[in-house]
Formats: C-alpha cells, structure tokens, sequence
C-alpha cells in the first residue's frame, strides 16, 4: 500500500516510524517532512493546505491511503475534496469530513454538541460583535478564574485564563473588536474554569466502532514546575497512574460513547482520531476539548506503546471494520521531553546547528523530529519545538530520566527543555 502522511511535526515522525514498520506499507511519502521522516520514507515539499497539490502528487506516487496528521486540512475538508473527486475516491483517507472535523474547528460547535448529547463539560455562553454588550454584563458577572476561547483555530493560542474581570474584559474587547486572533475570534466561548488534573485520551473511529488507544498527559507550560507561558507542549507520559479501571468506565460511558452515537445521530461522516482533552476532578471526567486528530507531543509517547500493526488499524477504520480489533499496549512507561528552540514560545532563532545525535547509542530511546530540516547535509532547528526524545522505562521517572540523559548528549544553541516533565508522579517510584 502506498500511503501519503500530511504533516513536518513530532507527531508525524511517530507515526512515520509506526507505518514504516508494517509489512503492509510498500512506499511511505510525507509532506512537508523533516529531517527525521526521511528515515522511513520520502519528503514531498508541498503546501499541504493547496489541496490541488496534495491531490497531483497522489496521482503521481499512485496513493491508495492518505493519513492527515495537523488539523487544518482536515478543518478546510480535505475529506470532502477527496470524496467528491472521481480521481481521489479510492483513497481512503484517515481524518474526519468537515462537518465533523468542526469538533476541533469551532469552540461554538463542540459545545453544543456536547451539551445535545449530555457530554459533562464546563457551562458557558458564546459570543460575536452582535451581542458584544451583553458580553461584557455576563463577564463582570461571571465567576473567577473566567475561561475566553476564540471560536476558531487560533494556533494552539486561542484560550486564555483570566484572573480577574479586568483582564478578562479586555481580552473580551481585543479578541471580538480587535481581532487578536483575526477571524477565529468573530465568536469567542466564554466558559466557567474547571479544577482538577488535566489528561489526553484518543480513540480511533469508523464513524461506528472505535478502539482506545494508550492515554496521556502532557505538559504544556515552558518552565519548570508548570510554570510561565503555555507551549505546543514541552513534553508528555504515558500510562497517566490516576486512569484506573474505575475512571476509564466512567469516561467510556459518559464521554466516549456518547460521542460516537452523537457522530452517528448527526450523520457526521468521521473515520479517524478523536482526541478527548479531559480534565479530571474527585474522578469525575470533564471534557475541556476536542481534537479530530492525534495531539503532539501526546503522539509521541502514545504510538511508541501501540502494539498493533497501525496501517492494519488504518485499513480497518476506512472499511469499517473497527470492531474487529483489540488494541495491545506495551506494558512499559514512556515519557516524551521537548527540546525547544532559546526564546520559545515567544521570539526564536532556526537555522542552529544540531549536534550529538548521530553518535547516540539509543536502545531504549527513540528521537523523533519535529522542527528540523537538513541543509547542506547538515540537521538544523526549523521550528519553535525542534526534537522529542521518547524513552520507555519501568516507571515513569525512569523514562523520564533516561530522555533527559539523551537530551544531555545533544547540542544546540541556545536549546531547552524541562527535567521534571512527569514529576506529580514520581514520588516512590526509585
């Protein structure tokens, strides 16, 4: 099967060594790459968004399977595009339709549909330039923390905490009257805080069926001890200690299933992943969010613990076969750690040479690109987040501590990366 990968990030590294590895993949073309995924197949320099693009080189490298990693294609419908040409149909495309990949697109969109299917999430109102005013009452008379989030995407920067009302009312004012986030703030979801312990879960669904894969949690503050801005994600862990059997019944019952019949109820044509962004209170599952595809760095810990053979996963998925597979799980912990570029997230330099790498004896260690790219037969940073080291271990501080080590032998200026990533759950695991 040839297969076509979307996407230059960690994520798409993962699963490029994921797909590389099935018998089931006779050519493996990823666009745009890094330097990483030329490991396992080839990169195609492309603008991902231009469907026409994606669409010319399916037709040249005789495509039989398109796999969508990031969200914007999926958000533009690169489903429907392919479903609606002649040309493309036979390519089974794993993401959902644009209708359904709107539980990730619009805020708006994914609360009311969890508020029809009586999904537990946090209350909230939304609301665009023409009921601006009433905003502004309903936010001086909200609760503290108060949660802003831009309707649309907004590159991963579209939801902000607010403190106290000052702040949040001019938030309010920049995003709807000053278009902080452009067109993705027209509608801003104001919504109350949940407390708790924020995890990931993803399943894998024919729009009918579904399986769970590996859960996760991730970190997504720059510094040490979740402190100072919000990040991509400065790395993750898998198994998540907390998710006991208990747990994992009540978010089956009370968000997992109800979301997919929710899917079929509103004849949302979805065959891929769904992210749940849960936040976890007294055990009790909320959803703070969807995704309609895989999380990063979440991929990274998650597909090294995947068992299965994942193009096999794939193909069942486009035939609607799902129900048909168990899912096995590697029964070692694995802990991702972001090195990231000097300045990140805010101002940063790409074009730093990175050292170290090529000598590494990785046994245990996989490294996965994510901002990179090879110039001059040379790997250079490319990105704001530049690797992910994934180690696997018997517990959690030990993978932890074994990425770390990796990421001690490898250089470049001006890089970072957190030595605590997992750190509420390694009290008595020496």
């Amino acid at each position: 099967m040839n297969i076509l990968l979307l996407g230059g990030g960690g994520r798409e590294h993962a699963l490029s060594w994921k797909l590389n590895d099935s018998p089931l993949c006779t050519k493996l073309i990823i666009a745009p790459g890094n330097a990483g995924t030329l490991m396992y197949g080839k990169n195609a320099q492309i603008d991902i968004k231009d469907f026409t693009a994606v669409k010319t080189l399916c037709l040249q490298e005789k495509i039989d399977m398109l796999i969508v990693g990031p969200e914007d294609p999926l958000v533009k419908g690169i489903y429907d595009y392919f479903s609606n040409d002649k040309a493309l149909q036979h390519i089974k495309v794993i993401g959902p339709s644009k209708n359904a990949a709107q539980l990730e697109g619009s805020k708006a969109f994914a609360k009311s549909f969890m508020q029809r299917n009586n999904i537990p999430t946090a209350s909230y109102r939304e609301f665009t330039l023409d009921n601006y005013e009433e905003g502004l009452v309903y936010i001086k008379q909200h609760p503290l923390p108060i949660v802003l989030k831009a309707d649309g995407l907004a590159a991963g920067k579209g939801v902000l905490i607010c403190m106290n009302h000052i702040e949040a009312l001019a938030e309010f004012e920049l995003i709807i009257m000053r278009a902080k986030f452009g067109e993705a703030g027209n509608r801003v979801v104001v919504e109350e805080f949940l407390n708790g312990i924020e995890m990931s879960l993803f399943v894998l669904t024919d729009g009918k069926n579904y399986v769970l894969f590996p859960e996760a949690k991730d970190y997504k503050r720059v510094g040490e001890g979740d402190k100072g801005l919000n990040t991509g994600g400065m790395g993750a862990v898998s198994p998540v200690p907390f998710f006991t059997t208990e747990l994992k019944e009540k978010i089956t019952t009370s968000i997992i299933e109800p979301t997919i019949k929710g899917l079929q109820k509103d004849n949302l044509e979805y065959t891929g992943f769904i992210f749940f962004g849960l936040m976890i209170n007294d055990d009790v599952p909320w959803v703070i969010e969807y995704n309609c595809r895989l999380g990063d760095p979440e991929a990274e810990v998650v597909i090294p613990r995947l068992q299965n053979d994942l193009v096999e996963l794939f193909k069942a998925a486009s035939e609607k076969q799902l129900q048909n597979n168990k899912i096995q799980i590697d029964p070692r912990a694995s802990a991702t750690v972001m090195a990231v570029s000097g300045g990140y997230p805010g101002n940063y330099e790409i074009g730093k040479e990175i050292k170290g790498i090529s000598g590494l004896i990785l046994n245990e260690t996989l490294i996965f690109h994510s901002g990179t790219k090879k110039k001059d037969g040379i790997v250079v940073t490319n990105g704001g987040r530049v690797l992910a080291v994934t180690s696997y271990g018997k517990t959690i501080k030990e993978a932890v501590e074994q990425s770390t080590y990796m990421l001690e032998q490898i250089y470049f200026e001006e890089m970072n990366f957190r030595t605590d990533i997992g750190y509420e759950f390694n009290a008595g695991q020496d």
